[in-house]
């Protein structure tokens, strides 16, 4: 009896939790955050070349069913989310070789982000860093939001990442170019998030 009553407790006080989040997000706009990172043992250029190749995505990121690039600087994805299949558009705003890739996104689910790619022991590593904001929408991704789903789905987009990559040994392919080199807003040092 005594477990029953301390299970009842525990889900009040969660629902209330996430009743006062949604209260104070829901319409309004906020964005939530998340920052993961991870370890490759590839060097800067092969990681970061792999991540320039947006439609190989669905081979290691959960969830996400396809990615077009329609030009240089614009995407256009379909991916499931909270059971439910999305479709979006979104913009490379900032990408500088070896360095950063930004996006933001034009259509569908609000999103943006930012993935940084760091030497690490001796340059024979990388550490990649994710941030993204995005606008929960809807009961499903309120509550998968409150209990740190969309943070572990980076984590394991990115171990699976880590797996794909150091499998091949080498990257699928690369675009080396640079967009919007020096626009303000987009430094890995000022993104802040929501």
């Amino acid at each position: 009896m005594l477990n029953r009553i301390v299970a009842l407790a525990a889900l009040g006080a969660t629902a209330v939790v996430m009743r006062n989040k949604m209260k104070k997000t829901a319409g309004d706009g906020r964005m939530s955050a998340f920052n993961e990172s991870i370890e490759v043992d590839v060097p800067v250029s092969t990681a970061y070349n792999q991540w320039t190749q947006f439609e190989d995505f669905p081979q290691f990121m959960a969830g996400v069913l396809e990615v077009r690039q329609l030009d240089d600087t614009h995407l256009r994805w379909r991916a499931r989310i909270a059971g439910k299949e999305e479709q979006w558009d979104s913009e490379i705003t900032e990408q500088i070789p070896d360095r950063l890739i930004a996006w933001r996104s034009t259509s569908g689910p609000r999103n943006e982000g930012m993935v940084t790619f760091h030497p690490a022991s001796s340059g024979a590593r990388t550490r990649v860093d994710l941030r993204m904001c995005y606008e929960p929408r809807g009961v499903a991704e309120w509550v998968g939001d409150a209990m740190g789903a969309v943070s572990m789905r980076a984590s394991g987009n990115l171990q699976r990442f880590k797996t794909f990559l150091e499998r091949r040994g080498s990257e699928t392919g690369a675009w080396r170019g640079t967009v919007g080199q020096g626009s303000p807003g987009a430094r890995p040092e000022e993104f802040g998030g929501p």
